[in-house]
């Protein structure tokens, strides 16, 4: 199969940003082309133009969907960035007076959905929080909400849960199934999962005391990044914090927000 040809990429590329907002510096031209790759030659086409008009077609077999969870599905995993896990800790505690509710705006396979929810179950446990709480998880991706909500993972993707959490929440696979790890239904019941267009207007979610929207904004430009905070923000309470990755810096948006550490962000209550 030829390589991709620039104005294909660029074509490509700009139905993405124009649908649902997703931006690609010309940088990330080998990686666009090698995610797709594999696609187009398992659909037995001639080169990525034959895909381009697939996916640009009104009638195109969900095949657009196909290409948006190729292009932005990335490696993840449980209890990612650890010490954004001790402040939610802390803060949920803070607030046990009413029920808590926390939302993982870009889920994807529901690793920080249920990492948040091993975290809330703990609490719950330990007489620290009451039992009125849940876990809303939101990708726009229907391929990793169905694998989230089947709740099944590769064991090396818990490999930062502990030993203790594992016996509590976790089932092991035997025998066909060795190697795979199954949330428990004590997690799943508190867990939902939905998918969401950060691009679009949201309808009212919330509110939420907490709220993730980690490793998602490198997709996006500087004005749709934006766009996004303060959209996402409008469902956080007025106090309440929000998680970015904590390698995406403070992003700039019209909603007051402090900072509270690396990554780590309180709503200025207006």
């Amino acid at each position: 199969m030829d390589a991709m040809r620039d104005d294909t990429f660029k074509k490509i590329t700009g139905l993405m940003y124009q649908t649902i907002g997703l931006s690609f510096a010309d940088s990330k031209k080998p990686l666009v082309s090698s995610r797709l790759s594999t696609r187009v030659q398992r659909l037995g086409m001639s080169g990525y133009e034959d895909y381009l008009a697939l996916i640009a077609s009104d009638d195109n077999g969900g095949e657009f969907q196909m290409a948006v969870d190729l292009l932005t599905t990335n490696e993840t995993y449980f209890f990612r960035e650890p010490a954004h896990f001790d402040i939610l800790s802390d803060e949920l505690c803070r607030l046990k007076g009413h029920p808590l509710s926390v939302w993982s705006a870009a889920s994807s396979f529901g690793d920080e959905a249920y990492s948040v929810a091993m975290v809330m179950a703990d609490l719950h446990t330990q007489g620290r929080i009451g039992a009125e709480w849940s876990v809303l998880g939101t990708d726009i991706s229907d391929r990793v909400l169905c694998s989230a909500s089947e709740a099944i993972f590769p064991e090396d993707r818990l490999r930062e849960v502990s030993a203790e959490r594992l016996r509590r929440y976790c089932l092991r696979g035997e025998a066909e199934s060795a190697g795979l790890v199954q949330i428990s239904p004590k997690l799943t019941s508190r867990v939902r999962f939905g998918q969401l267009n950060l691009c679009q207007p949201i309808e009212s979610l919330g509110p939420f005391d907490v709220i993730f929207l980690r490793n998602v904004l490198i997709y996006f430009d500087p004005p749709t990044k934006r766009e996004v905070v303060d959209r996402v923000l409008t469902q956080l309470r007025p106090g309440g914090l929000l998680f970015l990755g904590t390698a995406e810096g403070r992003v700039p948006c019209e909603t007051p927000l402090q900072l509270v550490a690396p990554g780590a962000f309180r709503k200025v209550a207006s």
